[in-house]
């Protein structure tokens, strides 16, 4: 099985991108962040065509997500849990069933945090929130895949220079220690697990030349449960889906499993 996260950045304006990268990847779920448009709106019928069922959790104009599979979707779930006054579209979760058991995959698109201390909180009471919820996932002990734009770098590995992303939100000593605070409830970094190569990015900015001078973070990532753990046989970027016309500024990664 193979599992990938993708930041479209607005699925109407790369639906050509997507549904080509859908034909060559041929991942069996695709979790989709930025999907920028509401339920209703969202391509289904020509996702559906390509084999793929879909759950939506949309936002007009801003943030949404989705999750694409080729088997049947269950308990699916909008919204991440904590809030009730939290109305922007940014998580959603569902399990999908397997020969043999099931898998629970959420899709992220986790705050970015930039453009003032209002901001910057609600990232960091966002991401409360997911460490509160995914401690409770991972009692159920199953195979588990939190996947998305999580708007973090982890390490000084996973940007181009340290130095210039020292004050971004995404960079921030606080925003890294909850990050490492969600992976020590017992979640596997996928990529991490597979390499250990420094500088690989999944996200190049529109501007200043940053795709063609590689000035790159990794901000989009697969965590998993020590059950899903067990079944990854790799992990990778799928760097020249960045290189296509007019694409997002995001690249698909996925990890595969034995399951």
């Amino acid at each position: 099985m193979k599992i990938a996260t993708f930041n479209v950045n607005s699925v109407k304006a790369r639906l050509g991108n997507l549904k080509d990268w859908l034909d060559e990847a041929q991942p069996d779920i695709a979790c989709l962040q930025e999907i920028k448009c509401v339920d209703d709106a969202f391509p289904k019928s020509d996702i559906e065509a390509l084999g793929y069922n879909v759950a939506v959790h949309g936002q007009k104009t801003y943030n949404g997500v989705a999750i694409l599979s080729r088997h049947p979707l269950e308990d699916v779930t909008a919204g991440l849990p904590g809030d009730k006054s939290d109305e922007q579209a940014r998580y959603l979760e569902a399990v999908v069933s397997i020969d043999g058991g099931a898998v629970r995959v959420a899709s992220i698109y986790l705050p970015n945090g930039n453009g003032g201390d209002e901001k910057y909180a609600y990232k960091l009471k966002w991401m409360d929130r997911l460490i509160d919820h995914a401690r409770g996932l991972l009692a159920y002990e199953e195979p588990l895949v939190l996947a998305g734009d999580y708007n973090v770098i982890p390490t000084d590995d996973d940007v181009y220079d340290p130095a210039a992303w020292a004050e971004d939100a995404l960079f921030l000593p606080e925003t890294r220690a909850k990050f490492h605070a969600l992976l020590n409830l017992g979640l596997t970094d996928a990529f991490r697990a597979c390499h250990n190569e420094a500088h690989r990015y999944s996200f190049w900015d529109y501007q200043r030349g940053a795709w063609q001078k590689d000035n790159g973070i990794r901000i989009d990532h697969l965590l998993l449960s020590a059950q899903a753990a067990d079944h990854l046989t790799g992990c990778d970027i799928d760097r020249a889906v960045r290189g296509r016309e007019k694409p997002s500024d995001h690249t698909p990664v996925w990890a595969s499993f034995d399951f």
